[in-house]
Formats: C-alpha cells, structure tokens, sequence
C-alpha cells in the first residue's frame, strides 16, 4: 500500500514515476495568471502568522470551513489568527477528497518541511512551527518564490493602478520577473451605474482626461494600455459570464455612453452592446501590442448577499454558471478574425459540462502565425482538482494538441500555493504514463518527456515571447 503524499503521489505507474522525477519535477515555474500582491512582493513582506499568508483572502478554505459549520467569526471575522488556524485545522480532516485535503499537506511539506497531517491534535504544533519559520528570512515572499523555482510570474491589475511595485521591481533588477496583467473589468461593470460612474471619474483623474464620448473612453484605456506596456505587461485578463459580440452602431453606442454618464437606467441590449463595443475595442489593442487576450468565462458571482454585503465581492459566495457562450463566443471571435485582428487568447472555462465545447470552439481560430495561438486555458478555479484537470487534459487532447498547452497557472492570492504547478505536472505524467504502460502511446520517453517538458514551462516560455527579452 502506498503512503499519502510519498515522492510518487499521484504517480501509479513506474512509467509515470520516471516521466514525473526524470523530466517534469525539476523545471522552473512560470504563473502567468496569479492574484498576488505586487506590493508584497516589492516589500519582501514576511507574514507575522500562517493564518496571514495561508487563511486571510483564500475563499476555497473559507467555503469548506462554512460547510463544516464554523462560526464566521473565526473565518472572516475578528477572531484571533490561533482561534482562526485552530477552526481551520478541525476542518480539515473532513476535506479528504476535496483538493484541500492534497493541497494542504502539499504545502506543509514543501514549504515548512512538515508531514505529520494537520489535525485538532497537531494543530498547537504545527502553527508553531509555521510561524517560527515566517518569521526567519528566509521565509520572506521573495525567498518563498524563490524556493518554488518561481521564473516569471504575472499578476492581475486595474487599469488604473500605478504599476509603482512593479517599476521598483524592476529598477531594483530583481531576478523573478513579475508583470502586470491588464485587467479591464470595472469599465464593463455598468450593471451598477453609480459604481461605474465612480471607477470612470477615477480612470478620467489617472489619465487627466476629459471623457465625453465613446471614442474618448477608448482613448483613455488606450493610455493605459500603453502604460502597462512600457512595464513589460504581455496579457490582458477579462473575468466574464460571456464573451460579447452584439451588434452595434457608432451612435448606439455613443448614446449609451451619454445614458452612463447621466445615470440613467440601460436596457439588456443596451449592456450587451456597450460590453461589445469595449471588449472588441480592447482586442484590437491587444492586437496591436501582440499581446495576449486572457477570457475566464462562467462564473455566477455574488450569490449570497448577505456575505456579499457584509465582506464585499470575493467572500467565497461565487458559483459554477450555466451561461449559453458558444454563439457569442464565435461571433466575438470571428470578427476580430475576419479582418486578421484576432490577438493570441487563452480561453478559460468554469463549467465541465462545456469543456469540449471551449476546446472545439479555439481550434476554429487556430492559425499559421504561432503554433497553439488558441489555447483552452488550464482547468480553473471550482475545476483545478485532480479531475477537473484530467478532463481540461483529455479535451485539449480529443479536440486539440495537447502539446502546444501553456500549462498551468495558480490563480491564487497566496504566496503558498505554487505546489499546485506540482499537483499539475504530477497528474499529467500520470495520465501519458498510463497511456504508454496500456500501449496506447509508444513507449518514447525522450520524446514524451521533451513534450512534457514543453507543457510545463518552454511553451509558456515561447508563446509569451519572454524567451526573446
């Protein structure tokens, strides 16, 4: 019987063993999709507790922990960090099979050297132990990247943001390249019109521009735009229920600006057109800058509003949604094709149910200007589990090439969770190395090892072009 979390977890072939320690267990990170503080980062932050890096901000951990019945106070609220680590470690033997049973302990072994499991009886130890360790430098957020072979990381930015962290970053040479990602969401936000009146008088102030149509407002973004390009950002990121491609005139869309502008109430249409009209906008200038165009598509956010309201948005209350997206993600698509506009784009989908139907949708758009310049994105969010990434895998590979894949991302808020590359790499060996051991791939290591290898990091390398800075 195999031992929980031993150098060949996840590994159930020798064929996979040797795939995973031979070739993939050793290559660098790059996360071109995270939520990490940029400022911690800069500062080279050292956290007092591991509440403070491990609980604080993590709504995966905060769901279990409100599904096994712990009060809010000790997720959220102002409980202490060891009441708080206590109501976490009591939660966490009733997570086997859920991904945070693995992750856990993944991350107690490689970053704090710990392989005793985290339970009510351990739980005074272990807390400990982590925070001793915190606080010697060598458990700083840099050396922490630093020990998971971190190379290149992109975090998740507002267009209005000062970018200053990653200017220091920069001007002080550090080794890990940290980008920021352009992340455009709160202009297509018009659902609330007062908060987007807020964030337009906030872009109009960081641009010094007097915005009064359409054209303006594309003007602002596109000073943006080429500011984050002057830092080195490469992608932009749209979190999205759909892609949008309803039809629209110059003046349609300049009268629901004037509306925006004077409060007034939009129809659904109206929405749709206004989110159209950005987005393409945006396209083209990702286009332009041969950037990639970042979709994560599906969510239902914000279902509890009692939470919502209490915590604001990312409180652990977002879900799985059922949107229909293939149509409007065809037309989106096509139009900044038909005029050979259509950037490089990594579509990321939440709902399974609609893999293959992500997966078939990018090779139509697939082209001679850069092998895999369509990719459906790494399983993500409710689907980076150990099956939800073998299903991510087996469509790209039915319906795609699977060795053209840019790998995985932690879209995390967490300095702790690059094991996740690790959980990754391990399934992968395991499905090619079941596929040789059943004769169903030929049993070519080299070859199969150079393509996992290529998945987990030379692809990223290549298809972001940070192989050429």
């Amino acid at each position: 019987m195999k031992t929980f979390l031993d150098k060949d977890f996840l590994l159930h072939t020798i064929t996979a063993q040797h795939l995973y320690h031979q070739y993939a267990g050793g290559m660098p990170v790059i996360d071109y999709h995270n939520h990490l503080s940029p400022a911690d980062i800069a500062n080279d932050k050292k956290f007092s507790t591991i509440i403070e890096i491990w609980l604080k901000g993590d709504h995966y951990k905060w769901r279990a922990m409100r599904a096994n019945g712990i009060n809010e106070n000790l997720i959220t609220g102002n409980a202490s960090d060891k009441e708080k680590f206590l109501a976490w470690a009591s939660t966490v033997p009733y997570t086997m099979r859920n991904p945070l049973y693995d992750w856990t302990h993944l991350e107690l072994q490689r970053y704090f050297n710990i392989d005793i499991l985290l339970n009510e009886t351990s739980a005074k130890e272990i807390y400990d132990t982590c925070n001793a360790l915190l606080q010697t430098k060598e458990y700083s957020v840099r050396n922490l990247l630093r020990k998971m072979k971190v190379e290149i990381l992109c975090t998740t930015d507002d267009p209005c943001d000062s970018l200053e962290y990653h200017k220091q970053l920069q001007q002080e040479g550090f080794e890990i390249k940290v980008l920021p990602a352009f992340r455009p969401d709160n202009i297509t936000s018009i659902e609330n019109i007062n908060l987007w009146q807020q964030y337009f008088q906030h872009l109009s102030s960081v641009t010094k521009k007097s915005i009064t149509t359409f054209d303006g407002l594309i003007d602002a973004l596109k000073n943006r735009h080429d500011y984050f390009a002057e830092l080195g950002c490469c992608i932009s990121d749209h979190g999205s229920e759909a892609m949008y491609a309803e039809d629209y005139t110059k003046t349609s869309v300049n009268s629901i600006f004037e509306k925006l502008l004077q409060g007034q109430s939009l129809s659904l249409s109206e929405v749709a057109q206004f989110k159209s009209a950005v987005l393409y906008e945006l396209a083209l200038l990702d286009h332009e800058k041969r950037w990639v165009q970042q979709w994560h598509v599906g969510a239902l956010r914000n279902n509890n509003t009692k939470l919502l309201n209490e915590l604001g948005a990312d409180a652990g209350v977002d879900s799985i949604g059922d949107f229909n997206t293939a149509r409007s993600m065809a037309a989106f698509l096509n139009k900044l094709n038909n005029t050979n506009q259509l950037p490089k784009t990594i579509v990321y989908n939440l709902n399974p149910s609609h893999n293959e139907v992500f997966a078939a949708m990018m090779g139509n758009f697939q082209d001679e200007t850069v092998p895999g310049k369509m990719q459906y994105g790494a399983a993500w969010w409710f689907l980076d589990q150990k099956d939800g990434i073998e299903k991510q895998i087996n469509a790209l590979s039915n319906m795609g090439l699977l060795s053209r894949f840019v790998g995985m991302v932690t879209d995390s808020r967490s300095f702790l969770s690059f094991p996740r590359h690790e959980y990754f790499r391990r399934i992968l060996c395991n499905l090619f190395g079941e596929d040789i051991e059943n004769g169903e791939l030929p049993n070519n290591l080299e070859t199969i090892g150079k393509m996992i290898q290529d998945i987990c990091y030379n692809n990223a390398l290549n298809y972001f072009k940070w192989n050429q800075v």
